[in-house]
């Protein structure tokens, strides 16, 4: 892209952001407004009913403030003005991701885990509410991926990246699919898989090509992350798991390790992708054999 349309998008994206954070910070001070006229008991309910009426024929093209939203703002005032910290992320995120948030979320844990990604991951409100739908929080927080001790030591941050089930519905493969149906789909929604795998995982290769004592084996997909810095090796299997899935996962780690990965790198870490697992065994789904530095 040539340089000028990148600084126009790059300002366009600055001026959206300080414009979406600005109207955050007046929902934000509307909200708290319309908290403590309540609280102090100069108001009743019916007096914001009144307000959103009188802005509505006084301010035809003040859009946003309909007596479901003053009390949204009002919510969104009261949610986390005891979290400091929380309520600086909140004009990052726009007032659609909020409310979202506002509609999905169960609790303060989970609405905080919810806003932090959504940052991290810069995810459209498209993606929040698939997200929403498909219980991320869920699958990360409340069922978090069992890992070996030793990838607790090598890599303590793969229990914050790794999930212990991925959705991946939008491929849209039949009950009966081949473990090519799923490498071809995945391949060609690759954008998408990205995105549930999580921002930081870069695709490396497929198929990708490893030779160990002279014979020649192919690897289904090859990722690299960068928080980690380590190499990301997937394999794919259409049938319930098997132990022996392990040790085919685990020759390519070894084989990745001594001939493949870079100096600076950490040790490279597996994920067996099935279509059913057993959660009594999948702890070793991230396992290695040995550490090696």
């Amino acid at each position: 892209m040539p340089r000028c349309c990148t600084s126009s998008k790059s300002a366009r994206q600055r001026a959206y952001q300080a414009v979406n954070a600005e109207l955050v910070t007046l929902y934000w001070q509307v909200g708290e407004y319309i908290s403590r006229k309540l609280e102090s008991a100069e108001w009743g309910d019916g007096v914001v009913d009144e307000l959103a009426r009188f802005l509505a024929r006084t301010q035809p093209g003040l859009r946003g403030f309909t007596r479901r939203n003053l009390f949204r703002m009002r919510q969104l005032y009261e949610c986390y003005r005891e979290h400091a910290i929380v309520s600086a992320l909140l004009t990052q995120l726009p007032w659609t991701h909020q409310l979202l948030i506002f509609s999905y979320a169960k609790g303060e844990e989970e609405r905080e885990f919810y806003i932090r990604l959504a940052i991290h991951e810069k995810w459209s409100s498209r993606e929040l509410e698939r997200q929403f739908r498909s219980a991320r929080f869920e699958r990360t927080v409340l069922n978090p991926p069992k890992v070996s001790p030793l990838v607790r030591q090598l890599h303590p941050e793969a229990l914050n990246i790794f999930k212990d089930a991925y959705v991946l519905e939008f491929l849209g493969l039949a009950d009966d699919h081949s473990e090519a149906d799923l490498h071809g789909a995945l391949l060609r929604n690759l954008g998408r898989f990205l995105t549930e795998l999580g921002r930081d995982f870069c695709f490396v290769g497929s198929e990708y090509p490893i030779q160990v004592g002279g014979q020649d084996f192919a690897l289904d997909l090859l990722f690299f992350h960068r928080g980690l810095y380590c190499l990301v090796a997937i394999e794919l299997k259409a049938a319930r798991f098997e132990p022996e899935h392990l040790g085919k996962l685990n020759f390519y780690l070894e084989a990745l390790d001594r001939d493949y990965r870079k100096s600076h790198e950490n040790p490279a870490i597996g994920l067996l992708l099935c279509a059913t697992k057993d959660s009594e065994v999948v702890e070793y789904a991230l396992s290695r054999s040995s550490p090696r530095r």
